[in-house]
């Protein structure tokens, strides 16, 4: 189910992400040459709601076409759920998560989605990749950021180039920039909220520097030193038995706070409030890094609310309940000193 390319399709640029499947039928993989040899690889629409990814590609892409010029290095452009795109979703009811299928489970049978992705993997392991960008939005606010999976000094110099807000996580380990962390440096781009000019600009000026940079070799260790390095320690989510809403219905568990997502790369203190409970049923399921549950660790729920039992820093609250229920409500991070 995957389609390799070496130019681009006539036509595709003219087209918004929710009109790609009219050109393409499957995700889709486009090799494009360069002036320095080793790629840069750039994942898109992992997510079909996230749209910035798309906007700032084919602008870049654009811009090279409209003035005849060769990439200053090659591309490898990945575009991969056009399904959920097509709708605006961030996948559909029928699909695993894009960015949740690459790596193999080992008791499993792979699914169609996994083969594929380990096809992206071995194409560009084969091409000796320079490094790796994956783009995204959150749908809560949030600053722009940039996640490496190592802390490696060209991982990071890769994240510093994008923002001072940099987050280390390991977990899951089945999305896209774990397994290229592997063998290249790679990054995920947090771009803020989809359809915004201010994303689209951040990511295409970023891609664009990666592609006209030569070696990460070149940049002193200085370069890092202002960064502000956090570390997800867990993600958040609502057991799916419960009801939850921002705005008290009668039925709720759970009832957040209405404009929860502030709360987003804030470091809270021990009491900080999460929300109120209707019943002795409701809590919050916290995994750690090891799938382990610890809700206990970090919440308690004390005359009706729910408060924090240790400072931390959340990031990717969002309001939207679809993406909570698809995923998760948060995650919890802590400071690194480095």
């Amino acid at each position: 189910m995957l389609d390799i390319f070496d130019c681009v399709p006539d036509g595709l640029l003219e087209l918004e992400s929710h009109q790609l499947w009219q050109l393409l039928k499957h995700p889709t993989l486009i090799h494009l040459e360069g002036d320095r040899s080793l790629p840069l690889f750039v994942s898109i629409l992992l997510h079909g709601n996230e749209t910035t990814s798309w906007l700032a590609m084919r602008e870049l892409l654009c811009k090279y076409q409209n003035q005849n010029k060769y990439l200053p290095r090659s591309l490898s452009l990945f575009i991969g759920n056009i399904e959920a795109a097509r709708y605006r979703q961030r996948h559909l009811t029928n699909q695993p998560d894009y960015n949740r299928i690459w790596r193999l489970e080992n008791e499993l049978e792979p699914l169609p989605e996994q083969i594929m992705a380990q096809q992206v993997i071995a194409e560009m392991r084969s091409r000796g990749v320079f490094a790796s960008i994956d783009i995204h939005n959150n749908t809560g606010r949030n600053p722009h950021y940039g996640c490496i999976t190592r802390l490696d000094n060209h991982s990071r110099q890769l994240a510093r180039l994008f923002s001072k807000i940099v987050v280390h996580y390991t977990c899951p380990k089945t999305v896209q920039s774990y397994a290229f962390g592997k063998f290249c440096p790679a990054i995920v781009l947090e771009c803020g909220q989809p359809d915004m000019p201010a994303g689209t600009a951040h990511a295409l000026e970023y891609v664009e520097t990666c592609l006209n940079f030569d070696s990460f070799d070149n940049l002193p260790d200085s370069a890092i030193a202002d960064i502000d390095l956090f570390h997800t320690v867990a993600i958040v989510k609502v057991p799916e038995h419960l009801n939850f809403s921002f705005t008290g219905d009668s039925d709720d568990d759970i009832t957040f706070p209405v404009e929860m997502d502030r709360l987003n790369f804030c470091e809270l203190a021990i009491g900080a409030s999460f929300g109120k409970v209707n019943n002795n049923r409701a809590y919050l399921s916290v995994l750690n890094e090891e799938g382990e549950e610890k809700g206990d660790r970090y919440f308690q729920i004390k005359n009706g609310e729910i408060t924090l039992k240790v400072p931390v820093m959340p990031s990717m609250i969002t309001l939207d309940k679809n993406i909570i229920r698809q995923d998760c409500l948060c995650y919890l991070m802590e400071r690194l000193i480095h």
